[in-house]
């Protein structure tokens, strides 16, 4: 079986509840996996957006949530999860406001999309230092043995 995230909050193309973003409570959704393989020791989460700032001219794309060392008996994560809550082991890194935790969609125009990005590693990585999107991909190369993504849309009206 093919590694799978979904949410019980959206299907995968379809657009993110309010609730989720800045124009609502802005907590992380509820997201579930399955299908690891047997060899994984960790995974990891990235949330981002390749659409910013205007999807019609994106220049950048802007991070929303960074976790990693998730145990790989994990098999999900609750809505709103609170950092004292996450699994024993998992570790945050910085978003693109600069600070830990889930930072929901704000886009400032447009439609923008959503990558809810899991990795299945080989390892449980060391502490990085920063903790940033980039060091954390650095830091999976040549250890991820598979991953998958969720896809959601916000457009703030």
């Amino acid at each position: 079986m093919p590694l799978t995230l979904m949410s019980t909050a959206f299907e995968h193309g379809h657009a993110i509840p309010a609730a989720y973003t800045c124009d609502g409570r802005n907590v992380s959704p509820p997201l579930a996996w399955n299908g690891l393989p047997a060899a994984t020791r960790s995974l990891a989460l990235i949330v981002d957006d390749p659409d910013a700032p205007d999807p019609a001219a994106p220049k950048m794309t802007w991070v929303h949530w960074v976790l990693y060392n998730i145990p790989a008996h994990a098999a999900g994560l609750p809505e709103g999860i609170a950092p004292a809550a996450l699994p024993a082991g998992t570790l945050e890194g910085l978003n693109d406001w600069k600070r830990t935790g889930y930072g929901g969609p704000c886009p400032p125009i447009g439609r923008h999309r959503y990558f809810h990005k899991l990795y299945a590693l080989d390892v449980v990585l060391p502490a990085l230092a920063p903790a940033t999107k980039s060091g954390l991909e650095a830091a999976m190369r040549g250890h991820i043995l598979t991953q998958t993504e969720l896809i959601g849309t916000f457009e703030r009206h």
